[in-house]
Protein backbone atom coordinates (compact mmCIF):
# COMPACT_ATOMS: atom_id res chain seq x y z
CA UNK A 1 0.00 0.00 0.00
CA UNK A 2 2.84 2.40 0.84
CA UNK A 3 4.51 1.67 -2.48
CA UNK A 4 1.27 2.48 -4.33
CA UNK A 5 0.93 5.76 -2.47
CA UNK A 6 4.49 6.80 -3.27
CA UNK A 7 4.11 5.88 -6.94
CA UNK A 8 0.80 7.74 -7.17
CA UNK A 9 2.33 10.85 -5.61
CA UNK A 10 5.30 10.74 -7.97
CA UNK A 11 3.00 10.40 -10.98
CA UNK A 12 0.94 13.38 -9.79
CA UNK A 13 4.04 15.56 -9.37
CA UNK A 14 5.26 14.66 -12.84
CA UNK A 15 1.84 15.47 -14.30
CA UNK A 16 1.76 18.87 -12.60
CA UNK A 17 5.14 19.70 -14.12
CA UNK A 18 4.16 18.68 -17.63
CA UNK A 19 3.48 22.15 -19.01
CA UNK A 20 6.81 23.43 -17.74
CA UNK A 21 8.87 20.58 -19.16
CA UNK A 22 7.48 20.14 -22.67
CA UNK A 23 9.65 21.70 -25.36
CA UNK A 24 13.02 21.82 -23.58
CA UNK A 25 15.22 20.02 -26.11
CA UNK A 26 18.90 19.97 -27.09
CA UNK A 27 19.98 22.07 -30.07
CA UNK A 28 20.22 20.20 -33.37
CA UNK A 29 20.63 21.78 -36.79
CA UNK A 30 18.84 18.79 -38.31
CA UNK A 31 15.65 20.02 -36.63
CA UNK A 32 15.55 22.85 -39.20
CA UNK A 33 13.95 20.44 -41.69
CA UNK A 34 10.29 19.48 -41.97
CA UNK A 35 8.39 19.57 -38.67
CA UNK A 36 11.69 19.24 -36.79
CA UNK A 37 12.90 16.18 -34.92
CA UNK A 38 10.06 13.64 -34.85
CA UNK A 39 9.76 11.73 -31.57
CA UNK A 40 9.51 7.97 -31.48
CA UNK A 41 6.18 7.08 -29.85
CA UNK A 42 7.72 4.27 -27.86
CA UNK A 43 7.76 4.55 -24.07
CA UNK A 44 10.77 3.92 -21.85
CA UNK A 45 10.46 0.14 -22.03
CA UNK A 46 10.46 0.34 -25.85
CA UNK A 47 13.39 2.77 -26.00
CA UNK A 48 15.64 0.38 -24.10
CA UNK A 49 14.78 -2.32 -26.63
CA UNK A 50 15.81 -0.57 -29.84
CA UNK A 51 12.55 1.41 -30.03
CA UNK A 52 10.57 -1.65 -31.16
CA UNK A 53 6.97 -2.35 -30.17
CA UNK A 54 4.75 -2.89 -33.23
CA UNK A 55 4.26 -6.57 -32.38
CA UNK A 56 5.49 -7.10 -28.80
CA UNK A 57 2.81 -6.22 -26.28
CA UNK A 58 2.71 -6.72 -22.52
CA UNK A 59 0.11 -7.00 -19.76
CA UNK A 60 2.08 -4.58 -17.55
CA UNK A 61 3.06 -1.85 -20.01
CA UNK A 62 1.05 0.37 -22.34
CA UNK A 63 1.88 -0.15 -26.00
CA UNK A 64 1.98 3.25 -27.68
CA UNK A 65 3.22 2.00 -31.07
CA UNK A 66 0.39 -0.32 -32.09
CA UNK A 67 -3.08 0.40 -30.62
CA UNK A 68 -4.23 -3.16 -31.34
CA UNK A 69 -1.88 -4.43 -28.59
CA UNK A 70 -3.78 -2.47 -25.93
CA UNK A 71 -5.98 -5.56 -25.50
CA UNK A 72 -3.10 -7.08 -23.51
CA UNK A 73 -3.69 -4.55 -20.70
CA UNK A 74 -5.97 -6.24 -18.16
CA UNK A 75 -5.37 -3.66 -15.39
CA UNK A 76 -5.46 0.13 -15.21
CA UNK A 77 -2.04 1.53 -16.14
CA UNK A 78 -0.44 4.96 -15.85
CA UNK A 79 2.95 5.74 -17.36
CA UNK A 80 5.02 8.92 -17.20
CA UNK A 81 8.49 9.48 -18.58
CA UNK A 82 11.29 11.98 -18.99
CA UNK A 83 14.12 12.20 -21.49
CA UNK A 84 17.60 13.65 -20.96
CA UNK A 85 19.94 14.07 -23.90
CA UNK A 86 23.42 15.32 -24.70
CA UNK A 87 24.74 16.07 -28.20
CA UNK A 88 28.17 16.82 -29.65
CA UNK A 89 27.84 18.56 -33.03
CA UNK A 90 30.85 18.56 -35.36
CA UNK A 91 31.31 20.18 -38.77
CA UNK A 92 34.93 19.13 -39.28
CA UNK A 93 36.36 22.38 -37.93
CA UNK A 94 34.64 23.00 -34.63
CA UNK A 95 32.49 21.00 -32.23
CA UNK A 96 29.78 22.10 -29.84
CA UNK A 97 28.25 20.25 -26.90
CA UNK A 98 24.79 20.89 -25.54
CA UNK A 99 22.24 19.02 -23.47
CA UNK A 100 18.74 19.29 -22.05
CA UNK A 101 15.83 17.41 -20.53
CA UNK A 102 12.10 17.32 -21.15
CA UNK A 103 8.96 15.46 -20.23
CA UNK A 104 8.49 12.69 -22.75
CA UNK A 105 4.98 11.37 -22.14
CA UNK A 106 1.96 11.05 -19.86
CA UNK A 107 -0.13 8.00 -20.79
CA UNK A 108 -3.03 6.07 -19.24
CA UNK A 109 -4.85 2.89 -20.28
CA UNK A 110 -8.19 1.57 -18.99
CA UNK A 111 -9.59 -1.90 -19.74
CA UNK A 112 -13.25 -1.30 -20.62
CA UNK A 113 -13.76 -5.05 -20.94
CA UNK A 114 -10.57 -6.84 -19.84
CA UNK A 115 -9.09 -8.95 -22.60
CA UNK A 116 -11.64 -7.64 -25.13
CA UNK A 117 -11.43 -3.83 -25.26
CA UNK A 118 -8.94 -1.38 -23.76
CA UNK A 119 -8.88 2.39 -24.27
CA UNK A 120 -5.93 4.74 -23.78
CA UNK A 121 -5.29 8.50 -23.68
CA UNK A 122 -1.99 10.33 -23.60
CA UNK A 123 -0.06 13.54 -24.05
CA UNK A 124 3.41 13.69 -25.56
CA UNK A 125 5.50 15.81 -27.95
CA UNK A 126 5.22 15.01 -31.66
CA UNK A 127 8.23 17.03 -32.81
CA UNK A 128 10.74 19.59 -31.55
CA UNK A 129 12.60 22.45 -33.22
CA UNK A 130 15.74 23.98 -31.75
CA UNK A 131 18.56 25.21 -33.98
CA UNK A 132 20.78 28.20 -34.77
CA UNK A 133 22.48 28.63 -38.15
CA UNK A 134 25.03 31.40 -38.88
CA UNK A 135 26.56 32.33 -42.25
CA UNK A 136 28.71 35.44 -42.90
CA UNK A 137 28.39 37.00 -46.38
CA UNK A 138 30.61 39.70 -47.93
CA UNK A 139 28.85 42.69 -49.44
CA UNK A 140 30.07 43.16 -53.02
CA UNK A 141 31.87 46.47 -53.62
CA UNK A 142 32.49 47.28 -49.95
CA UNK A 143 34.36 46.13 -46.88
CA UNK A 144 31.11 45.30 -45.13
CA UNK A 145 29.91 41.89 -44.03
CA UNK A 146 26.37 40.69 -43.42
CA UNK A 147 26.02 38.09 -40.72
CA UNK A 148 22.98 36.00 -41.60
CA UNK A 149 21.50 34.12 -38.67
CA UNK A 150 18.49 31.80 -38.59
CA UNK A 151 17.04 30.59 -35.29
CA UNK A 152 14.32 27.99 -34.89
CA UNK A 153 12.36 27.01 -31.80
CA UNK A 154 9.12 25.41 -30.68
CA UNK A 155 7.52 22.18 -31.81
CA UNK A 156 4.28 20.25 -32.12
CA UNK A 157 2.58 18.31 -29.32
CA UNK A 158 -0.03 15.57 -29.57
CA UNK A 159 -2.96 14.50 -27.44
CA UNK A 160 -4.30 11.14 -28.51
CA UNK A 161 -7.04 8.60 -27.89
CA UNK A 162 -6.44 4.95 -28.79
CA UNK A 163 -8.56 1.81 -28.63
CA UNK A 164 -7.71 -1.85 -29.01
CA UNK A 165 -10.38 -4.50 -29.62
CA UNK A 166 -9.93 -8.27 -29.77
CA UNK A 167 -11.72 -9.95 -32.70
CA UNK A 168 -10.86 -13.51 -31.66
CA UNK A 169 -8.06 -15.29 -29.82
CA UNK A 170 -5.71 -14.71 -32.76
CA UNK A 171 -6.58 -11.23 -34.11
CA UNK A 172 -6.93 -7.77 -32.55
CA UNK A 173 -7.41 -4.39 -34.22
CA UNK A 174 -6.82 -0.84 -32.99
CA UNK A 175 -7.42 2.80 -33.86
CA UNK A 176 -5.75 6.05 -32.88
CA UNK A 177 -6.92 9.67 -33.12
CA UNK A 178 -4.30 12.38 -32.58
CA UNK A 179 -4.89 16.07 -31.99
CA UNK A 180 -1.73 17.90 -33.05
CA UNK A 181 -1.13 21.43 -31.78
CA UNK A 182 1.82 23.75 -31.31
CA UNK A 183 3.90 26.51 -32.83
CA UNK A 184 7.12 26.51 -34.84
CA UNK A 185 8.98 29.83 -34.77
CA UNK A 186 11.78 30.98 -37.06
CA UNK A 187 13.77 34.21 -36.85
CA UNK A 188 15.94 35.34 -39.75
CA UNK A 189 18.40 38.04 -38.67
CA UNK A 190 20.75 40.13 -40.82
CA UNK A 191 23.46 42.01 -38.94
CA UNK A 192 25.46 44.51 -41.02
CA UNK A 193 29.05 45.21 -39.97
CA UNK A 194 30.81 48.32 -41.36
CA UNK A 195 33.57 50.63 -40.13
CA UNK A 196 31.43 51.62 -37.18
CA UNK A 197 29.00 49.29 -35.47
CA UNK A 198 25.37 49.75 -36.46
CA UNK A 199 23.33 49.89 -33.21
CA UNK A 200 20.45 47.81 -34.58
CA UNK A 201 19.68 44.99 -37.01
CA UNK A 202 16.62 43.71 -38.90
CA UNK A 203 14.84 40.46 -38.18
CA UNK A 204 12.06 38.57 -39.97
CA UNK A 205 9.92 36.72 -37.40
CA UNK A 206 7.61 33.91 -38.52
CA UNK A 207 5.29 31.88 -36.29
CA UNK A 208 3.29 28.97 -37.70
CA UNK A 209 0.66 27.46 -35.43
CA UNK A 210 -0.57 23.94 -36.20
CA UNK A 211 -3.84 22.40 -35.05
CA UNK A 212 -5.65 19.45 -36.57
CA UNK A 213 -6.56 15.78 -36.26
CA UNK A 214 -4.65 12.81 -37.66
CA UNK A 215 -5.72 9.18 -37.79
CA UNK A 216 -4.04 5.82 -37.66
CA UNK A 217 -4.66 2.18 -36.92
CA UNK A 218 -3.09 -1.18 -36.34
CA UNK A 219 -3.67 -4.91 -36.32
CA UNK A 220 -1.93 -7.78 -34.59
CA UNK A 221 -1.91 -11.53 -35.21
CA UNK A 222 -0.90 -13.69 -32.24
CA UNK A 223 -0.39 -17.39 -31.72
CA UNK A 224 0.18 -18.78 -28.22
CA UNK A 225 1.46 -22.15 -27.03
CA UNK A 226 3.64 -22.88 -30.05
CA UNK A 227 5.36 -26.27 -30.20
CA UNK A 228 3.03 -27.41 -27.37
CA UNK A 229 4.93 -25.07 -25.04
CA UNK A 230 4.47 -21.52 -23.76
CA UNK A 231 6.10 -19.84 -26.74
CA UNK A 232 4.32 -16.95 -28.46
CA UNK A 233 4.60 -15.56 -31.98
CA UNK A 234 3.15 -12.15 -32.80
CA UNK A 235 3.01 -10.08 -36.00
CA UNK A 236 1.85 -6.47 -36.05
CA UNK A 237 1.00 -3.86 -38.69
CA UNK A 238 0.44 -0.10 -38.27
CA UNK A 239 -0.65 2.66 -40.65
CA UNK A 240 -0.91 6.43 -40.24
CA UNK A 241 -3.01 8.22 -42.85
CA UNK A 242 -1.91 11.29 -44.77
CA UNK A 243 -3.27 14.46 -43.17
CA UNK A 244 -3.65 18.07 -44.27
CA UNK A 245 -2.95 20.09 -41.13
CA UNK A 246 -4.49 23.54 -40.69
CA UNK A 247 -1.88 26.22 -40.05
CA UNK A 248 -2.02 29.90 -39.12
CA UNK A 249 1.11 31.87 -39.99
CA UNK A 250 2.14 35.32 -38.81
CA UNK A 251 5.12 37.15 -40.34
CA UNK A 252 6.57 40.22 -38.69
CA UNK A 253 9.46 42.54 -39.52
CA UNK A 254 11.37 43.64 -36.41
CA UNK A 255 14.15 46.11 -35.76
CA UNK A 256 16.21 44.94 -32.77
CA UNK A 257 18.92 46.39 -30.60
CA UNK A 258 22.37 44.84 -31.03
CA UNK A 259 23.04 45.26 -27.33
CA UNK A 260 20.34 43.01 -25.87
CA UNK A 261 18.32 41.97 -28.97
CA UNK A 262 15.22 43.70 -27.63
CA UNK A 263 12.62 44.86 -30.18
CA UNK A 264 12.81 48.57 -31.01
CA UNK A 265 9.84 48.55 -33.35
CA UNK A 266 7.99 45.99 -35.45
CA UNK A 267 5.50 45.72 -38.30
CA UNK A 268 3.25 42.77 -39.13
CA UNK A 269 3.67 42.11 -42.83
CA UNK A 270 1.46 39.02 -43.28
CA UNK A 271 -1.11 36.95 -41.43
CA UNK A 272 -2.60 34.05 -43.37
CA UNK A 273 -4.05 30.54 -43.09
CA UNK A 274 -2.65 27.55 -44.89
CA UNK A 275 -2.09 23.81 -44.73
CA UNK A 276 0.84 21.52 -44.09
CA UNK A 277 0.81 18.04 -45.55
CA UNK A 278 1.81 15.24 -43.18
CA UNK A 279 2.36 12.17 -45.41
CA UNK A 280 1.45 8.58 -44.71
CA UNK A 281 3.63 6.13 -42.82
CA UNK A 282 3.32 2.40 -42.30
CA UNK A 283 5.22 -0.42 -40.71
CA UNK A 284 5.29 -3.99 -39.49
CA UNK A 285 6.90 -5.93 -36.67
CA UNK A 286 7.45 -9.50 -35.59
CA UNK A 287 8.26 -10.92 -32.15
CA UNK A 288 8.84 -14.33 -30.63
CA UNK A 289 9.44 -15.50 -27.08
CA UNK A 290 8.06 -16.75 -23.79
CA UNK A 291 5.80 -14.10 -22.21
CA UNK A 292 7.09 -12.76 -18.86
CA UNK A 293 10.42 -14.56 -19.49
CA UNK A 294 12.07 -13.34 -22.70
CA UNK A 295 11.17 -11.75 -26.00
CA UNK A 296 12.98 -10.93 -29.27
CA UNK A 297 11.42 -8.44 -31.70
CA UNK A 298 12.08 -6.54 -34.94
CA UNK A 299 10.31 -3.52 -36.49
CA UNK A 300 10.41 -1.75 -39.84
CA UNK A 301 8.74 1.63 -40.48
CA UNK A 302 8.42 3.43 -43.83
CA UNK A 303 7.95 7.23 -43.92
CA UNK A 304 6.63 8.32 -47.32
CA UNK A 305 7.50 12.02 -47.36
CA UNK A 306 7.44 12.45 -51.13
CA UNK A 307 4.29 14.61 -50.74
CA UNK A 308 5.45 16.49 -47.65
CA UNK A 309 4.67 20.19 -47.40
CA UNK A 310 5.39 22.32 -44.35
CA UNK A 311 4.57 25.99 -43.81
CA UNK A 312 6.41 28.52 -45.96
CA UNK A 313 9.70 26.62 -45.76
CA UNK A 314 10.75 24.25 -48.53
CA UNK A 315 12.36 20.93 -47.71
CA UNK A 316 13.72 18.38 -50.17
CA UNK A 317 11.90 15.24 -49.10
CA UNK A 318 11.92 11.59 -50.09
CA UNK A 319 11.10 8.23 -48.48
CA UNK A 320 12.65 7.37 -45.14
CA UNK A 321 12.99 4.15 -43.18
CA UNK A 322 13.48 3.04 -39.61
CA UNK A 323 14.53 -0.47 -38.58
CA UNK A 324 14.92 -1.73 -35.02
CA UNK A 325 15.91 -4.95 -33.25
CA UNK A 326 15.41 -5.65 -29.56
CA UNK A 327 15.64 -8.32 -26.89
CA UNK A 328 14.46 -8.47 -23.28
CA UNK A 329 14.79 -11.07 -20.54
CA UNK A 330 13.48 -11.50 -16.99
CA UNK A 331 15.54 -14.27 -15.34
CA UNK A 332 12.95 -15.23 -12.70
CA UNK A 333 9.77 -13.08 -12.61
CA UNK A 334 8.38 -14.96 -9.58
CA UNK A 335 11.64 -15.18 -7.62
CA UNK A 336 11.28 -13.93 -4.06
CA UNK A 337 14.80 -14.34 -2.72
CA UNK A 338 16.70 -12.55 -5.51
CA UNK A 339 15.48 -9.08 -6.58
CA UNK A 340 17.97 -8.83 -9.46
CA UNK A 341 16.43 -11.89 -11.10
CA UNK A 342 13.00 -10.25 -11.02
CA UNK A 343 14.27 -7.23 -12.95
CA UNK A 344 13.82 -7.05 -16.74
CA UNK A 345 16.92 -6.38 -18.85
CA UNK A 346 16.80 -5.06 -22.41
CA UNK A 347 19.10 -4.27 -25.30
CA UNK A 348 18.71 -3.44 -28.98
CA UNK A 349 19.74 -1.36 -31.93
CA UNK A 350 18.20 0.95 -34.51
CA UNK A 351 19.04 2.22 -37.99
CA UNK A 352 17.20 5.18 -39.48
CA UNK A 353 17.31 6.95 -42.84
CA UNK A 354 15.56 10.33 -42.56
CA UNK A 355 13.02 11.37 -45.23
CA UNK A 356 14.75 14.64 -46.13
CA UNK A 357 17.94 15.68 -47.90
CA UNK A 358 20.80 17.65 -46.35
CA UNK A 359 23.54 18.68 -48.78
CA UNK A 360 21.77 16.55 -51.39
CA UNK A 361 21.98 13.36 -49.29
CA UNK A 362 19.73 11.60 -46.81
CA UNK A 363 20.65 11.72 -43.13
CA UNK A 364 21.37 8.38 -41.46
CA UNK A 365 21.17 7.53 -37.76
CA UNK A 366 22.68 4.48 -36.09
CA UNK A 367 22.12 3.70 -32.40
CA UNK A 368 22.46 1.01 -29.74
CA UNK A 369 20.23 0.83 -26.66
CA UNK A 370 20.13 -0.67 -23.19
CA UNK A 371 17.33 -0.77 -20.63
CA UNK A 372 16.15 -2.15 -17.32
CA UNK A 373 12.87 -2.26 -15.38
CA UNK A 374 12.79 -2.49 -11.59
CA UNK A 375 9.60 -4.03 -10.13
CA UNK A 376 7.75 -2.33 -7.27
CA UNK A 377 4.80 -4.62 -6.60
CA UNK A 378 2.57 -4.33 -9.66
CA UNK A 379 4.44 -1.19 -10.73
CA UNK A 380 7.93 -0.59 -12.15
CA UNK A 381 10.64 2.00 -12.61
CA UNK A 382 11.89 1.89 -16.20
CA UNK A 383 15.22 3.10 -17.58
CA UNK A 384 16.59 3.27 -21.12
CA UNK A 385 19.88 4.48 -22.58
CA UNK A 386 20.70 5.11 -26.23
CA UNK A 387 24.06 5.92 -27.83
CA UNK A 388 23.95 7.07 -31.42
CA UNK A 389 25.45 8.96 -34.33
CA UNK A 390 23.43 11.01 -36.80
CA UNK A 391 24.60 12.48 -40.08
CA UNK A 392 28.04 12.55 -41.66
CA UNK A 393 30.50 15.36 -42.34
CA UNK A 394 31.35 13.91 -45.76
CA UNK A 395 27.74 13.63 -47.00
CA UNK A 396 25.74 16.10 -44.84
CA UNK A 397 28.53 18.59 -43.85
CA UNK A 398 27.67 18.00 -40.18
CA UNK A 399 27.34 15.08 -37.77
CA UNK A 400 26.06 14.51 -34.24
CA UNK A 401 27.19 12.09 -31.57
CA UNK A 402 24.60 11.78 -28.84
CA UNK A 403 23.26 9.84 -25.94
CA UNK A 404 19.73 9.84 -24.56
CA UNK A 405 18.64 8.73 -21.10
CA UNK A 406 15.02 7.71 -20.63
CA UNK A 407 13.40 7.50 -17.22
CA UNK A 408 9.87 6.17 -16.85
CA UNK A 409 7.45 5.13 -14.16
CA UNK A 410 4.71 2.56 -14.64
CA UNK A 411 1.85 2.34 -12.15
CA UNK A 412 -0.55 -0.62 -12.43
CA UNK A 413 -3.65 -1.18 -10.30
CA UNK A 414 -6.91 -3.09 -10.40
CA UNK A 415 -9.96 -0.84 -10.53
CA UNK A 416 -13.68 -1.48 -10.85
CA UNK A 417 -13.48 -4.87 -9.11
CA UNK A 418 -16.93 -6.29 -8.49
CA UNK A 419 -17.07 -7.45 -4.88
CA UNK A 420 -18.71 -10.74 -4.03
CA UNK A 421 -20.14 -11.74 -0.64
CA UNK A 422 -21.10 -15.21 0.55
Amino acid sequence: MQIKKRVSLTFLLVALGASALFGQVAKSNFSAFGFGDIYNRGLSQNQGMGGVGISNGSSWYINNLNPALLVNNYVVSFQAGMQLENRTVNDGFTSLKNGSGNLNYLVAAFPVKPGKWTTSVGLMPYSSVNYRLIAPTDVIGSNSTVLQEEIGSGGVNQFYWSNGVRINKYVAIGSRINYLFGSIITESNEVLSINRVVPFFTSLYERSYVKDLTFGGGVTLQKDSLFKKDYKLSIGFVYDFRSDLTTQTTQRLDRKSRVNKSIIDSTTVANFSGAAVLPQSYGMGISFGRPTRWMAAADLMVLDYTQFSGFSRTTQSTTGYRAGLGFEITPDPTGIGNYLKRMTYRTGGSYEVYPYLVNGNQVKDLGITFGVSMPLGLSTLDFGLKFGKRGSISTNTIEEDYYKLYFGMTFNDRWFIKRKFD
